[in-house]
């Protein structure tokens, strides 16, 4: 099976190099943050990875909000309400914030991070900065609703879908393959922010565990066809990078279709 791979745009955030690199940057240099959603699209059937967050979210955190996720969606020909599996790649308040626009979607999570989210780490306001408490209470009540899948490790979600558990960034981190016609394509959501963070093993400043951060880096080159398969969860690059979908430029762009660069 093969299958077409959307990025969203959904929102964006002015920042200094400074604030993507443990250990900071020599360079004061602008680098700007961007937000995604993304829409793996085939056999007349939409998997949707992550939610993106809300306008009340963004205000709190004085993000520059360009248009809900999750009602986007209906831009690129799919109905929210029809989702049947959405793929959460960790429970912070930029990835599951919108989760509760999707009518019937099953939440496909990593079990360590629902264990993260609620667990003794919590305490330490370092850690639960990014996390929303009513985003981790709306996931509890989803699995009491028997609409969370917990997932231990790698696994298919579909044929060609497959979730590979990371860790690093967030203790259940986890992102996602998918068969396309150009080969695999790697969404790696916040394994790695940006290119430069895994392309220069430089980790990225919120972190659970560094060691695994290093680790994931690792494990995207060896999930990756070629560096072009490769997909970063933050990177303005990708827009630049990537085809846009016709009548949508600045918005989505196709990851099926092989990058400029």
């Amino acid at each position: 099976m093969e299958y077409e791979v959307y990025a969203l745009k959904y929102a964006r955030r002015d920042a200094k190099r400074a604030e993507h690199f443990i250990g900071g940057d020599p360079h004061d240099a602008p680098m700007p943050m961007d937000y995604f959603v993304w829409a793996i699209v085939g056999g007349g059937k939409a998997w949707i990875v992550d939610t993106g967050f809300t306008a009340e979210v963004a205000k709190k955190r004085k993000r520059e909000y360009l248009r809900c996720p999750i009602e986007s969606l209906s831009m690129l020909g799919i109905n929210p309400d029809e989702v049947e599996d959405v793929i959460i790649s960790h429970l912070h308040y930029d990835h599951v914030g919108s989760f509760h626009k999707f009518a019937k979607a099953r939440f496909h999570l990593q079990e360590p991070e629902m264990q993260y989210a609620t667990g003794r780490y919590m305490k330490y306001a370092k850690l639960r900065h990014s996390f929303e408490i009513d985003d981790v209470v709306g996931i509890v009540r989803m699995n009491f609703a028997e609409r969370v899948v917990f997932h231990n490790g790698d696994a298919e979600v579909a044929p060609g879908i497959k979730l590979h558990f990371c860790g690093g960034h967030s203790a259940g981190l986890q992102c996602v393959t998918v068969n396309t016609a150009r080969g695999t394509v790697v969404l790696a959501t916040d394994v790695t922010h940006f290119y430069e963070n895994s392309e220069t093993y430089r980790p990225f400043t919120t972190a659970f565990h560094i060691g695994c951060m290093l680790e994931g880096f690792d494990k995207l080159r060896q999930l990756s066809p070629t560096p072009k398969h490769m997909v970063p969860g933050h990177d303005p690059e990708v827009m630049q990078r990537y085809p846009a979908v016709p009548g949508l430029e600045g918005i989505a762009v196709a990851l099926h279709k092989e990058p400029s660069k």
